[in-house]
């Protein structure tokens, strides 16, 4: 199967980096500084959303943007610790792209998403985080703001996903999805074209645009 697209827009955790790891860590962390037990932390949804939304769903109004502040500086604090890695096939299929055909579509703020990239040599020339949207994924905001940045048209964009929520809003926005089963199941994500990581992809670039293959 090869895919054609002008633009390729990238989630950044379980997609292009591991922070597992990290994120364990610190909303462990912050949800008993927070005193939310298990079970009630265990019925969220986590991956692929804003911290906002994970905190309202978690405490009073009044109380989420004192604990997204804690939650944002626990992870960025916590990057040094060695919980962001490249996953396999990123540095590579980056490399092979012109920097101004891809952008890093986040859920997290942009100090948390930069402090990430900048620990693994990722420097994307765009990129948009939570700060830049009022609706997160799965809504199409974040997705549709890129392709607007970028200057291409949604219908010509790719989006890459490792969670059903940014997959969501690239479906909603009309673009073609690439999921990753990094972080889920292969049956567990509906795209376009389901793979194990970026190493399974080889990028050609072209006068019409980018050519996105499965490696044989």
């Amino acid at each position: 199967m090869t895919i054609h697209a002008q633009a390729l827009l990238f989630d950044n955790d379980g997609t292009l980096v591991s922070s597992l790891d990290s994120v364990n860590r610190c909303w462990t962390l912050w949800a008993r500084e927070y005193g939310i037990t298990a079970e009630e932390f265990g019925r969220v949804e986590l991956h692929g959303r804003t911290a906002v939304e994970i905190a309202a769903d978690l405490l009073p109004a009044e109380v989420v943007p004192e604990a997204v502040a804690r939650i944002e500086l626990l992870e960025v604090e916590d990057v040094p610790n060695g919980g962001v890695r490249l996953l396999p096939g990123t540095a590579g299929f980056l490399a092979s792209l012109p920097a101004d055909r891809w952008a890093v579509v986040t859920s997290a703020t942009r100090r948390l998403a930069e402090a990430r990239l900048d620990a693994v040599g990722i420097l994307p020339k765009t990129l948009i985080a939570a700060d830049d949207v009022t609706r997160g994924k799965p809504d199409p905001e974040p997705y549709l703001l890129a392709a607007r940045q970028l200057g291409v048209d949604p219908a010509d964009c790719v989006v890459f996903e490792d969670a059903p929520a940014g997959l969501a809003a690239g479906r909603a926005a009309g673009m073609t999805t690439v999921a990753l089963a990094t972080t889920h199941r292969a049956h567990e994500l509906d795209a376009d074209l389901v793979v194990k990581d970026l190493s399974a992809l080889s990028a050609l670039v072209t006068e019409r645009g980018v050519e996105i293959s499965a490696r044989a």
